[in-house]
């Protein structure tokens, strides 16, 4: 039996260990610091998925010690990544595309009662016009001769003695020779002779020539219908007559009292103050209700007893029967502050009928920016309003094409108003804006001048829907005593009772009226919310959860910019020649042994330590001591 002696260690030696570990562990801490960094990603991704709020992340470090648990959870925490990032893009391209809720409101409130304008549909002879119209008209009876062997009632000696006196001077034959009312084979009868038995009258088409200034390029305005070509060829004239006249004042022949017989707004009479009058070209005298003026007619409530009553007089007295082809009259209701296009939203009164209008008004409410292309007053439209109202979108189209006339023509559009320094189209100074004009139209037609796109529609706008209703008035058995009255207030002498008056009735068919507004569909709120469903749905998680996944994208980046600056300065310290073979070592900081006159060196460590695991939460020292204590 040998026996084997231990030694046992000195008690200064073990001090001595002791506060070098002491020494180390302090080092160890203040490395440390406030901010941690991993060794390696693999040390951070395991950390990650440890530890975060994620649902499922634990599942790729749990079970790395079977590959294909790991594989497969792999596979389906990246599906599910990828599926809730494209239902994110869903999200952002459904928010950015603006969408909107439409908001239907019905209201009860006194309701402002609209304009309302009259016209004659009576071109009427102006005493300023007269002798050129006479003119024109024989013109027009001598051509209905020459083309549809068609004479009129005027004598044919009346056209001689006036061909005669006109003859030697510039008169208005001269132009309308310019531009003469023709016939025209169609299309499949062309090659065929105009003496041929197989072409009859019906087989042409009518229409008139319009020529450019040299004459160079003409063309046949051509239309199937000769009495919409004798018509349109004889306004072209007619509106050169017009523009004629230095003062527009001279065809303001107002004659209130004998086109209104009768005017009641809510049982009460009108007067002169409540209407405002203005000429136009094709429907005649024209009289605007209730238009812009200091105290506006209000309605309390609804029925054909609280609205306006009209009784006008249809028959047509020293008219233009080639201008206007037929009897009655027009009206168009619209809003205060809005011009009266005839045109586009009027309709015509029967002689010899009641006609009742009841309304709806309807107003419409649009979100501006970004979510529609309306505009709140027009400012930011690149079109010149040349209207003394406020903005709509058929106020910007016919000042869009008024002004592309002025530019392309020269001259300006007696329908449309007249812009700053220029003139309307008068053929004895503008010989071929006729020429110009109906190519300019089609081209507007066409969209080619983009008018249709540049007037954007209002973001607020009101209407009002209309139905009609129709009786016969006077009825046959109360017409004597009705006309009887009418002559003793009115001095009513016509000819024609039946076709000679009509009655207008127009009034709110209820007292709600509706408002359609819009509102955001998609707010940044909803958009916060729909993505924090979908983070739940797919990861069941928080916004705690969203700034776990951003840490780990930082702590990535921050390890990712260390472990390449280790790398540069490692590269950096092997290039220089005759440098130790150790100088690349990072462990520690190095004092190199300075030689003569030889700057000092220092070598700066980037230190990576790892974090203790979250299961030991024991402090370093008291687990190195139960270590010492336990030897």
């Amino acid at each position: 039996g040998g026996s084997v002696k231990t030694g046992k260690m000195p008690d200064g030696e073990k001090t001595r260990q002791c506060k070098q570990e002491e020494e180390q562990q302090q080092k160890e801490v203040e490395r440390e610091g406030l901010i941690e960094f991993y060794g390696s990603y693999q040390e951070l991704f395991q950390f990650f998925c440890s530890n975060t709020t994620i649902h499922g992340a634990i599942r790729l470090v749990c079970s790395k010690k079977n590959k294909m648990k790991t594989a497969f959870w792999s596979v389906l925490f990246f599906l599910t990544f990828g599926l809730m990032y494209w239902q994110f893009g869903i999200l952002y391209r459904e928010y950015f595309s603006y969408p909107v809720n439409l908001n239907l409101n019905l209201n009860s409130d006194r309701l402002t009662f609209p304009a309302v304008t009259l016209c004659t549909l009576n071109p009427y002879r102006y005493s300023a016009i007269r002798k050129k119209l006479d003119e024109l008209d024989q013109i027009t009876h001598q051509t209905l001769l020459d083309l549809y062997d068609y004479n009129m009632s005027l004598a044919r000696s009346d056209w001689s003695t006036l061909s005669t006196r006109k003859r030697s001077s510039r008169s208005l034959l001269h132009h309308v020779q310019r531009h003469p009312l023709r016939r025209q084979k169609r299309d499949n009868l062309v090659n065929l002779p105009e003496n041929s038995p197989s072409v009859d009258k019906n087989d042409w088409k009518i229409g008139f020539v319009l020529c450019s200034e040299n004459n160079k390029d003409c063309f046949h305005q051509a239309y199937s219908s000769g009495v919409d070509a004798v018509r349109e060829w004889y306004s072209f004239h007619y509106i050169n007559i017009l523009a004629q006249m230095p003062d527009a004042k001279a065809l303001d022949e107002s004659d209130f009292e004998n086109f209104i017989y009768a005017c009641r707004f809510n049982e009460a009479t009108c007067d002169k103050a409540n209407y405002t009058h203005f000429h136009h070209p094709l429907y005649g005298n024209c009289y605007t209700f209730n238009d812009n003026s200091s105290s506006l007619w209000t309605s309390s409530l609804p029925g054909i007893n609280n609205g306006l009553s009209l009784v006008v007089r249809t028959e047509q007295n020293d008219f233009i029967p080639l201008l206007s082809t037929v009897t009655g009259a027009r009206v168009m209701v619209h809003d205060q502050n809005e011009p009266a296009f005839m045109d586009d939203g009027g309709f015509n009164v029967r002689p010899g009928i009641e006609t009742s209008i009841s309304m709806r008004k309807e107003m419409t409410v649009r979100l501006g920016g970004s979510y529609s292309d309306c505009t709140e007053d027009g400012s930011d439209v690149p079109v010149q309003n040349l209207y003394s109202s406020r903005y709509t979108e058929q106020v910007c189209i016919r000042s869009c094409f008024q002004l592309n006339m002025v530019k392309r023509c020269g001259c300006a559009y007696y329908f449309y108003p007249l812009p700053a320094g220029a003139e309307y189209c008068d053929y004895t100074k503008h010989v071929a804006w006729g020429y110009c004009y109906y190519k300019l139209l089609a081209e507007f037609k066409a969209d080619v001048l983009g008018c249709f796109h540049k007037c954007r529609k209002p973001c607020k706008m009101t209407e009002y829907q209309l139905s009609a209703g129709y009786s016969r008035w006077p009825s046959a058995v109360s017409e004597d005593w009705v006309f009887y009255m009418l002559s003793q207030q009115n001095k009513y002498n016509i000819t024609s009772k039946r076709n000679g008056v009509a009655k207008v009735n127009i009034f709110f068919e209820e007292w709600n009226y509706k408002t359609n507004g819009e509102s955001p569909a998609f707010t940044v709120v909803t958009l916060l919310s729909q993505l924090g469903n979908q983070w739940s749905l797919w990861f069941g998680s928080s916004v705690l959860s969203v700034m776990e996944l951003a840490e780990l994208i930082l702590d990535f980046i921050a390890i990712t910019f260390i472990l390449a600056l280790r790398w540069f300065r490692s590269r950096q310290q092997l290039s220089p020649p005759g440098s130790p073979p150790n100088s690349h070592d990072n462990t520690a900081f190095q004092d190199e042994a300075p030689g003569l006159g030889a700057p000092h060196r220092f070598t700066v460590e980037a230190v990576v330590t790892m974090l203790p695991s979250y299961n030991s939460l024991e402090p370093r020292g008291l687990s190195r001591d139960g270590e010492m204590g336990h030897e």
